[in-house]
This record gives structure tokens, sequence and C-alpha cells, in this order.
């Protein structure tokens, strides 16, 4: 009975011992496995980098990347270029607009050769119902006064009301507190002219001569009658006569030879040749 007792504890031992170098044999070959597998990278990686990079040469990958840095910098070189050409146009837009005002001046000038005047342009406007003004830059230190007439290329615009050192406020014909004396250019009947509350480009004829012969498509200009405006300055056109029950009552609307919403450029008629 002892002898099988201990031949049982050896065969435990056996077993442990075998269980042991089974582990300890298993755990041997994946460190083994483990360094042949690092050996191998080491070979094989960098060939198949050399493949890599031969097959993005071979399909264009590798250009593309180069392509898109050579993309952004003519994209940049581009803005660069359209913001030059767009200040460019801006600065021979503003030469152009310059250039269109002196041409204007220059056939203001020409137009109006028995007067001598002083360019200006329209720097503000204040048109309401009630009132039609606007604010030029030319003042006293022009030579700009009071009452003096004011033109544009199409015809009368008004005349000076106040002035300040570089800047003269201009009450137009349009304005409703204006009353210029008129005549019929083809009749030399004479009218009074005054601005109207409803529309800044109609004016309203009055005081017509009973036996005046008044018809549509007549023009109008300054009688120089009334002390402010030389005779013969172009109005405006008239446009209907109204006739009533009363003929000293009847009257005729005019359009206005200057357009009052587009006034840029004027002239000051500071004296006439023949004064």
């Amino acid at each position: 009975m002892y002898k099988n007792k201990k031949k049982g504890i050896a065969g435990i031992v056996i077993t442990i011992i075998i269980i042991i170098l089974l582990v300890a044999f298993t755990n041997s070959d994946a460190n083994q496995v483990s360094y042949i597998q690092n050996i191998c990278n080491a070979f094989v990686m960098p060939i198949q980098n050399g493949f890599t990079y031969l097959k993005n040469k071979i399909s264009g990958n590798d250009s593309f990347f180069a392509d898109m840095d050579t993309l952004k910098t003519e994209n940049e070189e581009l803005k660069k270029k359209n913001s030059e050409l767009e200040q460019s146009l801006r600065e021979l837009e503003i030469i152009k607009a310059e250039n269109d005002t002196l041409k204007e001046y220059v056939n203001l000038k020409d137009k109006y050769t028995d007067y001598t005047t002083v360019p200006a342009d329209v720097i503000n406007r204040d048109i309401s119902n009630y009132s039609s003004t606007i604010i030029i830059n030319v003042g006293s230190v022009d030579g700009i006064k009071e009452e003096m007439t004011v033109i544009a290329d199409s015809g009368l615009v008004g005349h000076v009301i106040s002035v300040t050192k570089n800047t003269a406020k201009v009450q137009t014909i349009v304005d409703t507190a204006s009353a210029v004396t008129s005549k019929i250019s083809t009749t030399e009947d004479t009218i009074v002219v005054q601005g109207t509350l409803e529309d800044k480009s109609t004016l309203r004829a009055n005081f017509i001569p009973t036996d005046a012969v008044v018809l549509q498509g007549d023009s109008v200009e300054t009688s120089g009658i009334g002390g402010i405006y030389p005779k013969g300055i172009h109005i405006g056109t008239i446009t209907e006569v109204v006739n009533t029950s009363n003929i000293t009552d009847r009257y005729a609307t005019i359009k206005t030879a200057v357009d009052f919403n587009k006034l840029n450029t004027v002239l000051v008629i500071t004296n006439t040749v023949n004064d």
C-alpha cells in the first residue's frame, strides 16, 4: 500500500513537470515566432514601401500633391492680379466720370457764351413737397452772390438764395415758393411760372393774357423782367392748357427742361457780357 502511494505521488509530480515544460515550450515558441516576425518585417517593409512609391509614381498620385501646391500658388497670383485689375478699372471709372463732368462744363460754356459763368457741382439737395433747393460747391470766394442765376445744359435751374465761403444754396424753379416771369416764345405773351405740389418736374403757368393763344408744345423761356433772370433762358414746354369757366383763371402745365432728379453740374451766371 505504501508503494502504491509513492507511485501515485511520483505520477503527480511527473504530470506537473510535463505541464510546466509544455507551458515553457509554448511561451518560448511565441517569443521565437515574434522575434522571427520582427526580423522579417525589417527586411520586408522597405521593399513594400518601395513598391508603394513606384505604384504612386505610375498612377500619378505623387504628382497630384505637387499639382495641388502649384494650383494653390497660381490661385493666389490670380487673386492678386484680379485685385489689381479691379483697382485699375475703378481708377478708369473715376477718370471717365471726371472727363464727363469736364465735357459738361465745356458744353455749358460753349452754349451760354453770352454770359460769364462759374461751374459748380451739386453736392446736396432738398427735394420735398414744399421746397426744392440744392447746395453747390462754390461760394463767396468764387465770386458767388445772392440772386445770381443758375443754369444747366438744358435750361434754367433757379437762383442763389444764400452764400457761404465755399457753398451756395439755390432755390430751384420747381420750388413752390418760386415764381419766374416768363414768356411763350412763339407768341411773346408774358406769363408767370410757379412750382407745384403735384410733381417736381411740372410747373404751372398762371396769369395768361385773355387774348393769348396758348398751344400744347409751345416753348417757355425767361422774359428778362423781374431783375433776377436774364432774358431768353429755356424753362420748359407746355404740356396742357386747362380752360376754366372764367378765362382769366385758365392755366397751363409746363414740363421742365431740366431733370432735377439727375442734376449734377450747373453754371452760375455772374454777369452778362454786356454788363
